[in-house]
């Protein structure tokens, strides 16, 4: 029985290669990994470039810090997560490297994160109710969709781990009525890319 049941498994794991091969997942994923390392290289270039030549960043955050409220800055990015994800994260992770509690605050960041794809996947639920909304997103997102109906969950983790607009991601979700519950646990990996990420940029900052 126990034969079987391991026999089984490595069939299903082996057909799940194969579909993910045979569709190009992995190539997508290879693809988003080389779009991303750029954006992230370019980020830490222009950190370095700025501090060594413009301004003290280290000091220019204990301002931010000092000048504003953790509740404003943190619902700024919560607004630019449920709409696009329109300012990259990693300026607010450097911010809660120089708060107060910065894991507390880089949590809440990334709790706000993962609320705004919430809000990103009820937003694309919605605009399936308006069919002139509906047809003018799927011209725009027509690609995204496609994979997020092929790939389902996998595409989900690769939104929530890569430098690409989680909320994307969650719109296509909701577009295509991904399972909610479903949604929920694979964008909870959101989580593990905010850490990742602060444990380069506290050093950095």
């Amino acid at each position: 029985m126990k034969k079987n049941a391991k026999s089984k498994k490595k069939s299903r794991i082996r057909l799940l290669h194969q579909y993910y091969s045979y569709t190009g997942f992995y190539s997508f994923v290879w693809k988003s990994v080389k779009k991303a390392i750029l954006p992230i290289v370019l980020f830490i270039g222009a950190l370095l470039a700025i501090d060594r030549w413009v301004l003290d960043i280290e000091q220019m955050l204990v301002t931010v810090t000092e000048t504003y409220s953790p509740l404003g800055i943190i619902s700024v990015f919560f607004a630019s997560e449920s709409l696009l994800g329109l300012i990259p994260p990693e300026l607010f992770i450097a911010w809660s490297g120089k708060s107060a509690s910065p894991i507390l605050f880089l949590s809440l960041l990334a709790l706000a994160s993962y609320l705004g794809g919430v809000i990103s996947y009820f937003i694309g639920r919605w605009m399936t109710k308006i069919p002139a909304v509906h047809e003018a997103i799927e011209v725009k997102m027509a690609q995204h969709i496609k994979n997020t109906r092929k790939w389902g969950g996998f595409l989900i983790i690769v939104g929530a781990l890569l430098p690409i607009p989680f909320a994307m991601t969650s719109i296509a979700a909701g577009i295509i009525k991904f399972p909610f519950a479903s949604y929920l646990m694979f964008g909870l990996l959101r989580f593990v890319r905010f850490y990742l990420y602060a444990l380069v940029i506290f050093e950095m900052v």
